[in-house]
């Protein structure tokens, strides 16, 4: 018999990200990215993969027809103060589980090496804010410190739709309400939460991930009848995030939308984690304040990924990072190894990295010139 407790007791005490509960395999805990056995006398059995689903869906109704309906479930679980974000899906026809840990602190928007010009864009009264990243980029980390930030110095109604809610948050000078998306839950899907929000006179709305074309839409128009929208998406850089907005909706519908998200999108962070050469996680960020040459390249009928690359190179007075900029900076601080910075960018930008180290090594002696 399986003993969930230990396992998750383990987790924590190990400082784990995550752990994977396979069929056939040992117990798996991510710890500072690497994958490391759970010491356990045998693998995990079909037996044990069942009497693990049962302990996560507890009998709840609405969560096992939605499992074996869509043969998925997302979910969210307390143990011991810790909140779980839990995806249960089918492998050879067996459940098969990954869990997030989520601690119960979340660290300073100041610590986290975020840029202060996302914090400041959060004043803005109406338009689109995004953080995107890939899977395991801190995405939601980022997204939720935004909320913490915003709700300990604004006087805002914030709305936050999650799936699940990983960060519980508690209204402090503003006034925030967390919905948790999904069947048997506040709202069935991401875009009904969205268009009903217009409805819940809040000031800033959070949607934890803009999935497809309806909710999409439905965000544009919440940031168009004059609310500030914050969301996520599943992107690896602002470039494509952008492609990535445009490509939700048809050919024939592609030039009206490039006209809209130009007007409305103030800001996109796109973050990478990276190990750092303590064994750390360290964020390296690529940051696009959009302006009027930005909304230009948007609008175009063909967008450039050089273009708006080059043109995040020429905004940086703005508050814009480039994400050569953001590497070379943390290789020239000692934090990344030069190998590390230069498996980050495609071959063709090897020579601008190396041209930028060198500019701000030379910054930076002139600096401390100027200290002594």
């Amino acid at each position: 018999m399986i003993d969930i407790n230990k396992i998750l007791n383990t987790a924590i005490e190990k400082d784990a990200s995550d752990v994977h509960l396979i069929c056939g395999l040992k117990p798996m805990l991510r710890i500072r990215r690497d994958l490391i056995e759970y010491e356990c006398p045998s693998p995990l059995t079909e037996d044990d993969m069942y009497e693990i689903y049962d302990y996560f869906v507890r009998g709840n109704v609405d969560k096992d027809r939605v499992f074996k309906e869509t043969k998925k479930l997302d979910t969210s679980f307390e143990f011991e103060d810790i909140r779980l974000r839990v995806n249960i899906s089918l492998t050879n026809e067996v459940p098969t589980l990954t869990m997030r840990l989520i601690k119960n602190e979340l660290p300073k928007y100041e610590d986290l090496g975020v840029p202060d010009i996302v914090r400041r864009m959060t004043y803005q009264p109406q338009g689109l804010i995004l953080v995107t990243g890939k899977t395991n980029s801190g995405k939601t980390t980022t997204l939720n410190a935004l909320i913490n930030e915003i709700n300990e110095n604004q006087n805002k109604k914030i709305l936050t739709l999650e799936n699940p809610v990983e960060y519980k948050h508690t209204s402090k000078k503003s006034v925030i309400v967390q919905k948790e998306i999904g069947p048997g839950r506040d709202c069935l899907t991401f875009s009904d939460g969205v268009k009903n929000s217009l409805r819940e006179d809040c000031d800033i709305l959070v949607i934890g991930e803009i999935r497809d074309r309806e909710t999409m839409e439905a965000a544009i128009e919440t940031a168009e009848s004059g609310h500030l929208v914050i969301g996520t998406l599943h992107t690896k850089s602002c470039a494509e995030t952008i492609d990535r907005m445009v490509n939700f909706y048809e050919i024939r519908d592609q030039q009206t939308v490039k006209y809209l998200i130009s007007s409305l999108l103030k800001l996109v962070i796109s973050q990478r984690l990276l190990p750092s050469k303590k064994g750390d996680l360290v964020l390296v960020p690529e940051v696009m304040v959009v302006d009027n040459t930005v909304s230009g390249i948007i609008r175009k009928e063909k967008i450039s990924v050089s273009e708006i690359e080059d043109a995040i190179q020429s905004n940086l007075e703005k508050g814009s990072i480039g994400l050569i900029n953001s590497i070379a900076e943390l290789f020239v601080d000692d934090v990344l190894t030069l190998e590390q910075a230069k498996a980050q960018i495609e071959e063709k930008n090897i020579e601008t990295l190396n041209r930028t180290i060198m500019q701000l090594k030379i910054r930076k002696e002139k600096d401390n010139k100027l200290n002594q």
